[in-house]
């Protein structure tokens, strides 16, 4: 509570491995401080976060933290903000001193110093402008008007008639253009000696919006859009569960009110899975204390214990059907496969893994059905590897983690034919089975499949047997004869075929398929096949030359490249095989500025190096077993 206002804060981690918890905060608040190092000034992580507060249109005012550190120098901070953010960004305040000698700041709004005293800063002292700032408080005045003149006609009125505007209208005309995202006022001051803090606090007030000023809109299932009213208490509850914690009492539910009130002992509904909740305890969060209320109203923010639900639901009373618009989630950018260290560990893994998916939508897991694997996909090596910790910590449960296996295909080049008899005799009636036709690739549009065709004519081979014979090839490609990995992108054409009066059945014309497949495939040219991999990579001009360099060394094609507003976008095809370790390699590259995403495009052909080490491990593999 400041100043007889409720104010809800979410302070967000840094690092861009948990950039998931920056989307949650800017979804469901309607207003934003942009925190700047005085020293290091805008910073790999700032543009990031300056791209979500975009995505989300959420009004913000830059604070310039640290200014008691060696080096400060908050005005060269607003200088990045306006050249690297592209911000209209002005200094709403001065420091009285920087580094040891920080005593106060200078209001440049309202023309006085503020200094701050006693135990930890909190004792509040306006005094005049020291003589000696005076000259650069005027002059750094005029550029806050001149800048906030860029951004609002009233006051472009008044500069251009050479008017001074009162203490009120500069005051009115920061909010206006605030809310409309287009001048940014940069307060300066240091947290960790609540300097500068109380003016913050005071801008949070008059200048970001009320929940009352921000229209939120919710969806009907037909998906047409409803704009929701934060102004009456009598409307339908809606909210929003956008965070999940474990606590000492069970799962610990973040909700964002929207509509309505709800209150202690109310019955809400999922509108995921229409599943009623009885809310039997609500609790106002501040750090790691709560405080139990009775109701919650729209606009605030409150946590629920008891709630069984997954970050991103929707909460309605029972007269709605209405959900709200999800948050932006990133693309994991790198994955490692997984296993619990013990055997008799495997419950306490899936606890872990399904609670883990719940609470964080950027970790991902699936199970490779190919490689029997269990991949887990994340936001960064560190991202993955505070959940490894946390299956040890509070699960008891050790893992071992990896570079995934790679999805290799195996695929021909040239068309062969085939005349297979397979033959079986051990006493009584044996099996035989004759098949002739063709093994053909396919044309690349058809890559992935495996399709068979059959242009018998008559009943040289009775059409009962013809499932069977299929049923064989298919069994055939799912290990290929050079790799081990399954075969894709070839027909197979069945021509003719002879049977037996007493030995033929299907299981006999099922073996026939196999062996002619895999018999064909050795002589028709077999190749490796490789996952080529779309990746699309957003960073600063400056580093582009280095990123296109380093994506060379990866066997990568460049396929397109745009600068638009300090930024390239460079999109090319890489190697599946050639793209480990490169989420690490990108941030050191880029000083933490450039971002990537990637997904599947096609397979193609191995280069012959590669293909040869693959064949040579699986026939060492396969001379192990025997």
């Amino acid at each position: 509570l400041w100043d007889n206002h409720n104010i809800n804060i979410i302070d967000t981690p840094g690092h861009v491995d948990f950039t998931v918890e920056v989307e949650r905060a800017l979804r469901v608040l309607d207003g934003a401080v942009l925190v700047l190092c005085s020293v290091g000034g805008v910073q790999s992580q700032t543009l990031t976060v300056n791209r979500q507060m975009s995505r989300y249109d959420v009004p913000c005012i830059a604070f310039v933290n640290k200014c008691d550190r060696a080096g400060a120098n908050p005005l060269r901070v607003v200088q990045q903000l306006r050249e690297k953010l592209r911000h209209n960004a002005s200094a709403a305040q001065l420091p009285i001193g920087l580094e040891d000698d920080l005593r106060g700041v200078v209001d440049l709004i309202e023309q006085r110093a503020i200094y701050f005293e006693g135990d930890n800063g909190l004792d509040i002292r306006y005094d005049a402008i020291p003589d000696d700032m005076t000259e650069l408080a005027a002059e750094k005045r005029e550029e806050f008007i001149a800048h906030l003149a860029d951004a609002d006609e009233e006051i472009a009125d008044m500069y251009l008639m050479e008017e001074t505007p009162t203490v009120e209208q500069i005051k009115a005309a920061v909010r206006r253009t605030v809310l409309t995202r287009s001048f940014t006022p940069v307060f300066i001051g240091s947290a960790l000696k609540n300097t500068g803090v109380q003016p913050l606090l005071d801008a949070v007030v008059d200048y970001l919006p009320s929940p009352d000023e921000i229209e939120n809109k919710a969806y009907t299932p037909e998906e047409e859009a409803v704009v929701l009213d934060t102004c009456d208490p009598s409307k339908a509850f809606v909210g929003l569960a956008f965070k999940l914690e474990q606590s000492q009492y069970g799962q610990l539910t973040y909700l964002r009110t929207y509509q309505g009130v709800l209150k202690r002992g109310d019955t809400i509904i999922n509108q995921r899975d229409g599943r009623k909740v009885k809310v039997p305890r609500l609790v106002r969060m501040h750090a790691n204390e709560m405080v139990d209320v009775d109701q919650v109203g729209a606009g605030e923010i409150c946590a629920m214990f008891g709630l069984e639900c997954a970050s991103g639901d929707t909460f309605t009373d029972r007269t709605l059907k209405l959900h709200l618009e999800h948050m932006f989630v990133p693309e994991p950018v790198i994955s490692l496969s997984i296993k619990p260290k013990n055997n008799k560990d495997a419950d306490a893994f899936g606890k872990a893994i399904n609670r883990f998916t719940k609470q964080d939508p950027t970790f991902r897991v699936h199970y490779d059905d190919e490689s029997r694997e269990t991949i887990i996909s994340g936001m960064g090596e560190l991202h993955l590897q505070i959940y490894q910790e946390l299956m040890h910590r509070d699960f008891n449960c050790p893992t071992v983690v990896g570079k995934p296996k790679v999805a290799f295909r195996e695929t021909i080049t040239t068309p062969q034919e085939f005349d297979f008899i397979h033959k079986k005799q051990s006493g009584g009636s044996g099996q035989y089975g004759r098949v002739m036709g063709a093994l053909e690739p396919l044309p690349e549009e058809d890559g992935a499949a495996c399709i068979f065709v059959d242009e018998t004519v008559g009943q040289s081979i009775p059409k009962s047997f013809i499932p069977a014979i299929e049923k064989g090839f298919l069994e055939a490609c799912e290990k290929g004869v050079l790799t081990g990995h399954a075969i894709q992108g070839v027909k197979f054409v069945l021509k003719d075929g002879v049977t037996h009066q007493v030995d033929s059945s299907e299981l006999a014309f099922k073996m026939a398929g196999m062996g002619a497949t895999l018999a064909a495939f050795h002589k028709a040219n077999p190749i490796v096949l490789e996952p080529i991999m779309t990746v699309e990579i957003n960073v600063p001009d400056e580093f582009q030359g280095d990123v296109i360099g380093t994506l060379n060394r990866r066997k990568g094609t460049i396929v397109d490249n745009e600068n638009k507003e300090g930024y390239a976008t460079i999109i090319a095809h890489v190697p599946l095989n050639d793209m480990f370790g490169y989420a690490s390699d990108l941030r050191a590259q880029t000083q933490g500025k450039g971002e990537f995403t990637m997904e599947y495009h096609k397979h193609q052909a191995a280069l012959p190096q590669l293909q040869a080490e693959l064949v040579k491990t699986f026939e060492e593999q396969r001379n192990k077993k025997k």
